[in-house]
């Protein structure tokens, strides 16, 4: 296995993938989530390219505000998800944009690589491409409950009293879209989206019956999926694959309509100095092998076409029954959210809550 690695990296070196065989080596300063770059990653890519890494973990909120106090310094790779990369750069002016001259595209999921480009693009300019992913959509009992293969199935008499899911947005999206609607393409349509939020809220004061109870964290869904109380919830996909290996009939499901996605991507912060070993870095951790490293690190998935080959083998059975090709080009994957829609929402999911 190392020896292939090593043998795919030098022959994408050699073929021109960014590398620093021909540049003076560079100190990456990397602001990421943990588990995104293992030590194992990090040694192979020193070794393989001369530059070095130093990796400061974080998350949303922090890396735009680390950022947001430096203007843009202090590192040279950061990974926000996509929808705090086109808000933050009109707000505060942190990132530059990327070169895509300097990426593999062939190495990304074309689906994710044009999703994530529409939604960090900013002035004509792209921010970020992709690299780790997750959903949200259903867990199934599949032998109690065959028949949920979209969100209005949680709906349905044979499930009646035996369903879950969060009072939350993604259910208000989750619904909306399989309801024929578009909530994403009215998010700047403030009329618009309270015309769909008020279809979706009478639909879920109808579906109010159903629920047997509205979770509010991760174990609590589980433990209600695993004791049967529960037999289909909107949840997240590594929760539902968890479950499977537990119980071979619980599993997580795409949506007819489709999952909703997050995407923790790539971006260059404004004063970074670095940018060779930043491509470099990209280059190299989204070939197949050392994305399935970082999926056996990190527990999700990347946006590396092939990624998911070599991944331990009942992970990557559990991802490819849940997401066969088409069911990955059908994610919904979620865009900048309009502060304003917040208040909306939060209205319409007080009222599905108070509702008899």
């Amino acid at each position: 296995m190392m020896k292939k690695i090593l043998t795919s990296g030098i022959a994408l070196l050699a073929a021109g993938v960014m590398g620093a065989t021909s540049a003076q080596a560079e100190t990456l300063r990397l602001l990421t989530w943990g588990g995104y770059a293992p030590e194992n990653v990090i040694e192979l890519f020193e070794a393989e390219t001369g530059h070095t890494v130093e990796v400061t973990k974080s998350n949303n909120e922090e890396m735009v505000a680390k950022l947001r106090a430096t203007n843009g310094g202090g590192f040279d790779l950061a990974q926000p998800s996509q929808d705090r990369i086109a808000g933050a750069q009109a707000e505060f002016d942190i990132y530059k944009p990327i070169d895509l001259s300097k990426i593999d595209e062939s190495l990304f999921i074309p689906s994710m690589l044009e999703a994530t480009k529409g939604n960090t693009t900013y002035n004509g300019e792209i921010y970020g491409v992709p690299h780790v992913w997750g959903t949200s959509g259903l867990i199934v009992n599949k032998a109690e409950a065959s028949g949920v293969t979209d969100y209005l199935d949680l709906c349905d008499d044979s499930v009646a009293g035996k369903v879950s899911y969060r009072l939350k947005r993604p259910t208000l999206i989750g619904f909306a879209f399989s309801m024929g609607l578009d909530p994403f393409a009215a998010y700047n349509d403030e009329e618009a989206y309270k015309d769909i939020l008020a279809k979706v809220e009478e639909k879920l004061i109808e579906c109010k019956p159903n629920v047997k109870t509205y979770w509010g964290g991760g174990d609590e869904i589980k433990n209600l999926l695993r004791s049967g109380e529960v037999v289909a919830a909107m949840a997240w996909d590594t929760g539902g694959w968890s479950l499977n290996a537990d119980n071979p009939d619980i599993t997580f499901v795409a949506p007819e309509s489709g999952a909703l996605g997050w995407i923790d991507t790539f971006v260059l912060p404004k004063r970074g100095r670095a940018d060779e070993a930043a491509y470099a870095w990209i280059n190299f951790v989204m070939q197949p092998e050392i994305a399935a490293m970082i999926t056996n690190s990190a527990g999700n998935f990347t946006a590396s076409q092939g990624g998911d080959e070599g991944v331990e083998d009942a992970l990557k059975a559990r991802y490819q029954e849940s997401f066969p090709p088409e069911a990955v080009d059908n994610i919904k994957w979620y865009p900048t959210v309009p502060a304003n829609l917040e208040t909306l929402e939060g209205a319409v999911l007080d009222r599905v809550k108070a509702a008899n």
